[in-house]
């Protein structure tokens, strides 16, 4: 029987949900290693919604597990109805909308506070000892809740200007974690904490190297599963 994964969406769209060519990475990768997947979101209005043409925000409102819902093909649950008891592990995409949707990083950085249910998701699977696999963006998640722990964001200098955001790497350290310089086809596994990471589109790479890096870090949690 196929591992139990939960994948935990934060909207659709990269600039205001999550970020689409990673949530669909890591279904394809699931998919392809037989897993049994359940997709959720929480259901709380999001930050901002964004023209996704113009990159600019816009005046509407829009719900977070209802845009979710666009990407699960519509089968999708409120993310407070998740138990950790009945999955092996948990997996976070990134996109914006996690550091706007899922915690308050996008605007107080490593000062932010996480969403209750987002929190109280990944503290379940950690006291349960089931892993945690999050990308792009989504490590800053472990970085606040779990100090101490070991994640990657890519690399922690701008190399060759393919690292743009690199100084998120400096923030997760200024938590007390460990950042782990990672190349976009790679992922670092936190063995005592259970937590797998990748950068994913924190590098500016060809869209096969991020999808590849997205591979090894679903290999590496139902691993660990």
């Amino acid at each position: 029987m196929g591992k139990r994964v939960a994948l935990v969406l934060a909207g659709c769209g990269v600039f205001d949900g999550s970020e689409i060519h990673e949530a669909s990475a890591a279904l394809v990768h699931l998919s392809r290693a037989g897993a049994e997947v359940k997709i959720f979101a929480p259901n709380t209005e999001q930050r901002d919604v964004v023209n996704h043409l113009k990159g600019s925000p816009t005046e509407e409102k829009r719900n977070v597990l209802v845009e979710s819902a666009r990407l699960a093909r519509g089968n999708i649950q409120d993310l407070a109805e998740l138990k950790a008891a009945e999955f092996d592990a948990v997996i976070f995409p990134g996109g914006f909308g996690v550091a706007k949707n899922l915690c308050s990083w996008a605007v107080d950085g490593k000062n932010c506070t996480v969403n209750e249910h987002v929190n109280s998701t990944l503290q379940a699977f950690h006291s349960a000892k089931k892993p945690i696999g999050l990308c792009c963006i989504s490590p800053v998640l472990a970085a606040k809740v779990f100090p101490g722990c070991e994640v990657t964001v890519g690399q922690d200098k701008n190399v060759d200007g393919r690292f743009p955001d690199a100084e998120t790497a400096s923030a997760i350290a200024e938590l007390g974690c460990k950042h782990i310089c990672k190349n976009v086809n790679e992922s670092h596994v936190d063995k005592a904490n259970k937590i797998v990471t990748t950068c994913a589109f924190m590098c500016k790479a060809p869209l096969h190297e991020i999808f590849d890096g997205i591979g090894t870090m679903v290999q590496e949690v139902l691993k660990l599963a």
